[in-house]
């Protein structure tokens, strides 16, 4: 391998790599409910709305929802035009290869459209990195971009390390880099989407982005320490925090849809032993019910079969990855 971008893997960036991957597990399991794919279309809104708003785009997310909706609505034209194109962009996520350079010119070129004069084709002058007026980063010459991209892409086909890594490590490379004239911030957040919807198709439907803006000016820090230090660890760890965040944020709303269920049928003094169990554990077996109530899995059976046909909880999934879900009675 010609080139190994500088950094080191933390203790912290281990412990995050193994807590994102259990929670991927869990999310992943939500796939079967039908609340999911209205779950995804909202947070695709929300990954545009907050990865434009970095970029000091105006408009909301009801403003975005209309615009994929195919309605007209007031606003700025280049806000307007933004929005459009990152649809587009989005739309093709899946179909993306995040070890190909062309499909990252070709993911630029319609995120860019009509917005500057190179869209999809690396940048031809200097460029900085700014916070507000602020200059936080100098990018290399116009004339390195193109052997630095091909190192970074061979680099990533090449490495063997974690794929949260590797994302992280681009992110911060391609910024380092910022190949583009203008556009970078918000191709790099989709390249990082990219690399790690080949590893989890799920993350094509995480909205880090919204964490990203929330902490924007920790998300500049970030990059800047890691730029003076000359090493991207400093981003990695902070960049691996937002995407646990993000999961969390997701898993959190999840459960609270199940926790605010009301019983109003009349249940035992085991039955809500065991509602309560399934709230804080939609994933519990029947065997870890009956240590926790403290009855027979036998008595756990009977009482889950009467809660089912009272309409208070239900079964999502097969019997083996599946998990518990509370629902409202009928």
């Amino acid at each position: 391998m010609s080139y190994t971008p500088p950094y080191h893997i933390t203790a912290t960036a281990v412990n995050l790599i193994a807590e994102i991957s259990e929670k991927i597990g869990m999310l992943t399991a939500f796939s079967d409910n039908p609340l999911h794919v209205q779950l995804r279309k909202k947070n695709r809104i929300k990954t545009i709305q907050s990865s434009l708003a970095i970029e000091n785009n105006t408009l909301t997310i009801d403003q975005i929802t209309a615009i994929i909706e195919g309605k007209r609505i007031l606003g700025p034209p280049k806000d307007i035009l933004e929005v459009k194109n990152a649809v587009k962009a989005y739309d093709i996520l899946m179909e993306l290869n995040p070890y190909k350079e062309k499909d990252l010119l070709k993911a630029h070129r319609l995120m860019m459209a009509d917005l500057v004069t190179e869209s999809g084709k690396y940048r031809t002058s200097g460029v900085g990195i700014f916070n507000g007026k602020e200059v936080i980063h100098v990018a290399p010459p116009a004339q390195r971009v193109p052997l630095l991209m091909s190192e970074l892409f061979e680099w990533l086909k090449k490495s063997k390390e974690h794929p949260l890594i590797k994302s992280c490590v681009f992110h911060y490379e391609f910024e380092y880099i910022h190949p583009f004239e203008d556009g970078n911030g918000r191709t790099g957040r989709l390249w990082q989407t990219v690399i790690l919807k080949k590893w989890k198709p799920v993350f094509a439907w995480i909205p880090v982005e919204t964490l990203v803006k929330k902490k924007q000016q920790a998300y500049y820090n970030a990059f800047n320490v890691s730029n003076n230090n000359a090493d991207s660890t400093v981003f990695i760890d902070f960049m691996l925090t937002l995407i646990n965040d993000s999961i969390s944020e997701i898993l959190d709303k999840q459960n609270d849809k199940k926790v605010t269920v009301k019983v109003t049928v009349k249940v035992t003094v085991n039955q809500q032993k065991i509602i309560n169990a399934l709230k804080d554990n939609p994933f519990v077996t029947q065997k870890e019910l009956a240590t926790i109530v403290g009855i027979t899995e036998k008595s756990v059976k009977s009482n889950m079969k009467k809660l089912q046909q009272n309409n208070i909880i239900r079964r999502i999934g097969a019997d083996k990855n599946g998990h518990w879900e509370l629902i409202s009675p009928q």
